[in-house]
């Protein structure tokens, strides 16, 4: 019986301390939350900060470039603002958007690289499309218009020019002379009359937007080996 006593008195007491414990354990914890909040309403209240000033600072740094660019850059790049929104990347000397209208990718420059066809002009704001040109059709484009850009192992082709417009142009010629509608001659002088067409304030489809379908699937062409691999 006294044995019995014993552990029943002993179950009592680790009851009792068990129930202490978790008290003590609970009690500790709501001190431990009490003193945890603030911190954790502070943290919250930095990291609300932190998301502000990033969604912020690309106006801010895209602000605080422009300051630094020739005026034709500077005029360019807030058509592109005011159009597109804010740039995705922003540095000393280039804004880049990505996929914003029928564009895969706009960079404009802040060096201008400057163009003498059809008239003198400065290069600054190259505009990107995927599309494979045939090999065959190289020479033909780089005669027709040296700003106009193909990248073959990418499948790119672009168009640098001073206006969004005329990247159209561009890249709507160069479709036709891949697609043997244009001879270089007559494409390069469709441009050159159309060009005049839109400084006297008129708005020729080529120059409004793309005229051909967009190509769909890969137009990238990675050549093939002349070698084995070592």
């Amino acid at each position: 019986m006294f044995k019995s006593s014993c552990i029943k008195m002993s179950f009592v007491f680790l009851g009792f301390s068990g129930a202490l414990l978790v008290t003590v354990v609970a009690s500790q914890s709501r001190e431990q939350k009490m003193l945890l909040e603030p911190a954790n309403e502070a943290t919250q209240q930095v990291q609300s900060q932190s998301s502000t000033m990033a969604a912020g600072g690309m106006q801010m740094s895209a602000d605080s470039v422009l300051s630094n660019w020739p005026a034709k850059a500077q005029e360019v790049a807030k058509k592109m603002i005011d159009k597109y929104g804010q740039p995705a990347e922003v540095t000393a000397s280039m804004l880049v958007w990505h996929n914003t209208g029928p564009w895969k990718r706009t960079i404009i420059y802040r060096d201008e690289v400057m163009h003498q066809f059809p008239m003198s002009h400065p290069d600054l704001l190259e505009q990107f499309i995927d599309y494979r040109v045939p090999v065959g059709k190289f020479s033909d484009l780089a005669a027709y218009d040296g700003s106009v850009i193909v990248e073959r192992t990418k499948g790119e082709i672009s168009a640098r020019c001073d206006k969004e417009e005329a990247n159209f142009l561009a890249l709507n010629l160069a479709h036709d002379i891949v697609m043997g509608k244009r001879t270089v001659e007559e494409a390069r002088r469709f441009y050159a009359e159309t060009i005049k067409a839109l400084m006297a304030g008129q708005k020729p489809a080529y120059t409004q937007k793309l005229q051909f379908e967009m190509p769909k699937g890969n137009t990238a062409d990675p050549d093939k080996p002349a070698m084995a691999a070592p």
